[in-house]
């Protein structure tokens, strides 16, 4: 703990922070505002919209960390996308470039140096350029094809020097195209996983059953008249906390679960000479190898299941799954 830091500064520490926040909000609210004053938002989204190859953001400073940040965002969601750094790009790194990209280049002066030598280039390669910038008539503002404005009014550092507020216009700027893209594009939950295939919606949107389900010898099953004890053997053995119950064409008529023979130890004594049939539970849950796993989770949770099993198409039992399946798959 900070014994010298007193009440008075921690007081003024959250005055500070919120006045910061204030300014930062109010530079987003009237960035927001002004975007109806012209087309530029429309047309920037066109330009990209038609790419035929990536969006190439650029950037100096703290410029080129936000400009980072929104190659990242479009690329994730569904618009192919990369960061130039513009002082690399003056030394060899300019051959990322084709001239079926756009580039979008971000200086909140509109004089950066490293900017002011790319342009000239990518413009020869006809590739169009997007420049976002908190001055309208600088010289990179006349030299795009479509200027983004985001000037602010001040920044939230007290000394109205360190980029705050102009850098957080232009992260939401950056933010708000990738939506606008996104929505146009018809990008779905299913097309972000595949971009995300390590997170955890990756895994919920791409995992399959199938993916994850025991097939084969795995699965636990026996007829419908066999022995209650035979039946208890190939729990054991198949270490699933229950069995199927197939009749000749494969077709699960029943399933008994661990569950199940507790209960059944309350009510009967002897087990010798019990028929599985007559003790199973009939119509059990399935779901298909083709379904998302997430769903399979879904049915178990509402009806308080651990274990389901895997028909195809003609309801013939192909797998089956345990709630811990899909708990080693992160599914859950």
């Amino acid at each position: 703990m900070l014994t010298s830091f007193n009440d008075a500064q921690a007081r003024r520490a959250l005055e500070l922070a919120r006045e910061a926040l204030d300014v930062e909000g109010e530079a987003i609210r009237k960035l927001s505002a002004r975007l109806d004053r012209d087309d530029s938002v429309p047309r920037a989204v066109a330009l990209m919209m038609a790419c035929k190859g990536r969006v190439v953001v650029s950037g100096m400073g703290k410029s080129g960390h936000i400009g980072r940040k929104i190659a990242a965002t479009l690329a994730s969601t569904g618009t192919p996308a990369l960061f130039l750094h513009p002082g690399e790009a003056a030394h060899g790194d300019l051959g990322m470039v084709t001239s079926q990209d756009v580039l979008i280049a971000i200086s909140y002066s509109g004089e950066s140096s490293e900017l002011a030598i790319v342009i000239p280039a990518v413009k020869r390669m006809g590739v169009p350029v997007i420049a976002i910038t908190g001055k309208p008539e600088s010289s990179l503002a006349l030299a795009a094809d479509v200027h983004l404005d985001v000037s602010v009014e001040k920044e939230a550092c007290p000394l109205n020097l360190a980029p705050t507020a102009s850098t957080t216009a232009t992260l939401a700027l950056g933010d708000a195209l990738a939506v606008a893209l996104l929505e146009l594009r018809g990008f779905k939950s299913d097309d972000f996983a595949r971009s995300h295939p390590g997170g955890a919606l990756g895994r919920r949107l791409l995992t399959h059953v199938r993916d994850v389900m025991r097939s084969g010898d795995a699965v636990p099953k026996v007829k419908p008249d066999a022995l209650l004890t035979d039946a208890l053997l190939e729990i054991s053995h198949k270490g699933m906390g229950m069995t199927a119950i197939v009749d000749d064409g494969g077709r699960p008529v029943g399933v008994f679960t661990d569950g199940d023979l507790r209960r059944l130890i309350e009510k009967v004594q002897d087990f010798s000479k019990l028929v599985i049939r007559d003790v199973m539970h009939a119509n059990p849950r399935r779901v298909h190898p083709e379904q998302l796993a997430v769903d399979a989770v879904a049915v178990m949770e509402e009806f308080r299941i651990n274990q389901m099993l895997v028909v195809d198409a003609s309801d013939v039992l192909v797998g089956a799954l345990h709630i811990h399946d899909l708990t080693r798959a992160k599914v859950i």
